[in-house]
């Protein structure tokens, strides 16, 4: 594996206390691999050979149910998943596959239990990253149950303008998987872009310009109880 890579990974959160001697341990069993898009990488229901690093390009995580598909989450560099399934050895909750040319490294899940047992660092360090994805669960579940499917649009158009800077951005997935993100239908999020119109939203194809942050911020409360200004 590439000096660089190996580093990048070190610097993550969740590697960079654990012992030297225990990171070369997985850096040993692990590889690099280059995906195209729109590849299956995981299947919900299947037990963890490996814990996932996304390096460069992105990954949709999502679970189907009797016929229906709903997207969870985006995995951006440089980040792991699906960490919870790799330490119970239990099997994944949802599914994964890559939504652009992307490059993992994939880590055996066997050698990061292992670890986990022999690491306190590292151990501790799980426990916080598990920590942070036990809230954002909690928080999109309370964004889902207790706010409108307009509210839910809004926050989210806010926090895309958080992440960019500019009150006018580029939605970064497509309105099919965006309304499903958001626990909507795709007809629902095209009458719910029509109805953020009197707070100042304009929407041209995937463009978004917003021209009174103030009153769509009155009429979506954002509120960090719910919102992740990191997403």
């Amino acid at each position: 594996m590439p000096e660089s890579y190996r580093q990048e990974v070190r610097d993550l959160a969740l590697f960079a206390d654990m012992d030297q001697g225990h990171f070369e341990t997985l850096m040993r069993g692990s590889y690099v691999q280059n995906f195209p898009p729109r590849i299956d990488l995981i299947t919900e229901g299947d037990t963890p050979d490996f814990l996932h690093v996304v390096m460069s390009g992105s990954v949709d995580l999502f679970s189907s149910w009797n016929g229906r598909e709903t997207s969870l989450a985006t995995v951006r560099p440089v980040s792991t998943f699906i960490l919870a399934a790799t330490i119970k050895d239990a099997p994944y909750l949802m599914s994964a596959r890559t939504l652009e040319k992307s490059r993992i490294i994939l880590l055996p899940s066997e050698d990061v239990r292992n670890v986990f047992e022999k690491d306190g660092a590292f151990a501790r360090a799980i426990v916080t990253e598990l920590s942070q994805c036990y809230r954002a669960v909690v928080k999109n579940t309370k964004d889902l149950k207790l706010r409108t499917s307009l509210e839910r649009l809004a926050n989210y158009l806010l926090r895309q303008r958080w992440r960019t800077g500019s009150d006018a951005f580029d939605l970064t997935m497509e309105k099919r998987r965006l309304a499903s993100f958001l626990g909507m239908t795709p007809e629902n999020l095209s009458r719910a872009f029509k109805g953020l119109e009197p707070y100042g939203v304009r929407v041209h194809g995937n463009h978004i310009k917003i021209t009174d942050t103030e009153d769509l911020a009155r009429f979506a409360k954002p509120t960090p109880l719910i919102d992740d200004h990191s997403t």
